[in-house]
C-alpha cells in the first residue's frame, strides 16, 4: 500500500500503532522508529509524522493502548460477590493479564516511558486502569480517606507485579519450588494481600477510634 491516498486514510494512525507494537515484539524496542513503521506500511516516509511528531509520540500511544487493554481486562473480571471477593477477582485478572500478554505488561511497567507530563493521553490510560483499583478499595472501605486508599492501591498493585515478575522470570526453574507452591503462588498472594489489608469493619472501628 503506497501512494498519497493511504497517508491520508483516517485508519492511518491506529495502523502506526499497531504496526510500532509488531515492530516492538518481533525486533525490540530499539528497532522502533517511524521511519521503520512507514517502510512496513507501504506510506511515504513523511506519512505517519502526520499523526506522531516524534518516536516518544508513537510510544505513548503504544503504552497507551496497552493500559486500555489492561483495563478493560480488570472490568472484565466476573461480576457479583462482595467488595472482598471483588477485590480478589481483580487479583486474579491483574495476574492472568500479567501473564497472558508479557508483551504489554512489559511496556506498561518494565519500560522506559517517555516523560508522563508531555504525554496526558498516555497517562490519562494509566490513570484508568490503575482508577479501579482504586475505586475496588473504596467500595470495601467506603469511610477510609482518599490517602489511605490510594496507598493501599499502591501496596496491592506493588505485591501483584512482584509476584508477576517472579513467576515470569527464569529463576523459579532453579529454585526446585514443588509444582503447587508455584500453581498456588496467585491465591495464597491474594490471601495475603487480605489479610494485610484486614476486615474492611474492622478497619473502621480502628480508624474511628483513633480519631
Amino acid at each position: 500500500m503506497t501512494s498519497a491516498a493511504s497517508s491520508r486514510s483516517p485508519t492511518l494512525k491506529e495502523a502506526c500503532v499497531t504496526e510500532a507494537l509488531a515492530i516492538i515484539a518481533e525486533q525490540g524496542l530499539e528497532h522502533l522508529s517511524l521511519r521503520e513503521v512507514a517502510r512496513r506500511l507501504g506510506v511515504s516516509h513523511g506519512a505517519p509524522y502526520r499523526h506522531f511528531e516524534s518516536r516518544d509520540r508513537l510510544l505513548a500511544a503504544v503504552v497507551a493502548r496497552c493500559y486500555d487493554a489492561f483495563a478493560r481486562h480488570l472490568d472484565a473480571r466476573p461480576a457479583g460477590g462482595d467488595a472482598d471477593a471483588d477485590l480478589r477477582a481483580m487479583g486474579v485478572a491483574y495476574l492472568d493479564y500479567a501473564l497472558s500478554e508479557p508483551l504489554s505488561y512489559q511496556l506498561m511497567f518494565s519500560t522506559r516511558l517517555p516523560p508522563p507530563t508531555e504525554h496526558p493521553e498516555m497517562m490519562a490510560s494509566a490513570d484508568h486502569a490503575f482508577g479501579l483499583l482504586r475505586s475496588a478499595l473504596a467500595r470495601r472501605s467506603p469511610s477510609g480517606s482518599a490517602i489511605e486508599i490510594e496507598a493501599d492501591a499502591l501496596f496491592v498493585w506493588s505485591a501483584l507485579h512482584g509476584l508477576a515478575g517472579t513467576l515470569r522470570s527464569d529463576i523459579l526453574a532453579g529454585l526446585e519450588l514443588a509444582p503447587e507452591t508455584v500453581a498456588e503462588a496467585g491465591a495464597h498472594m491474594l490471601r495475603r494481600i487480605g489479610a494485610a489489608l484486614g476486615h474492611p469493619e474492622t478497619r473502621e472501628q480502628n480508624v474511628a477510634g483513633q480519631r
